[in-house]
């Protein structure tokens, strides 16, 4: 189904629309409306592991798929974002709000999809460490490395038995390889 979306918005209008929360999502970036591209098995696979790995971890951080925030006047749906417990939005009742947050994650995971513009990704990541995050990863599945971003550093490449880094206080030991390694299916 196609929708037409007026071009440009603003973030209220954006906020307001019905359909924004529809899979895939709809990220609000420069004043327009633009759904993201539907994900592959790789992308999926990843998402899921790479999730359930950081919340096996005892840390005071969670990670949460596909949360939208809404920050410095971008509304974005990472793929994964990592936030500090005491960071996670309560409604009255002490359970965790519906809508997303309005703070940049302390880090943000953005897994590549074949129909996905790299500069996009790219661009959501600079902008969440611009506004108060503190590491990003862009993970491209098709070229098998991992770009690490964090405020005021080149980007990192990294590639094979590189330990990837993470936030303090996450003792994730993960390598590029093994990371990687989740997307052989074993079992046939």
């Amino acid at each position: 189904m196609t929708i037409a979306v007026p071009q440009p918005l603003t973030l209220e209008q954006f906020l307001q629309l019905p359909y924004i929360e529809e899979s895939p999502a709809w990220e609000f970036i420069q004043r327009e409306a633009v759904q993201k591209p539907m994900s592959g098995g790789k992308h999926s696979r990843l998402q899921s592991r790479l999730g359930a790995a950081i919340n096996a971890i005892d840390s005071p951080y969670e990670a949460f798929s596909e949360l939208r925030c809404t920050v410095g006047g971008r509304s974005i749906v990472p793929d994964l974002v990592v936030l500090a417990k005491s960071q996670i939005p309560m409604d009255s009742n002490g359970e965790i709000i519906s809508t997303g947050i309005s703070v940049a994650p302390n880090w943000i995971i953005e897994i590549l999809s074949p129909d996905q513009s790299q500069m996009k990704v790219t661009r959501n990541i600079l902008h969440s460490l611009r506004h108060g995050g503190q590491i990003g990863w862009l993970i491209d599945p098709d070229e098998r490395v991992v770009l690490v971003y964090r405020p005021d550093c080149l980007p990192e490449e990294l590639t094979e038995d590189t330990q990837l880094p993470c936030l303090p206080g996450v003792d994730l030991a993960l390598t590029v390889e093994q990371l990687f390694g989740w997307l052989r299916v074993s079992g046939n």
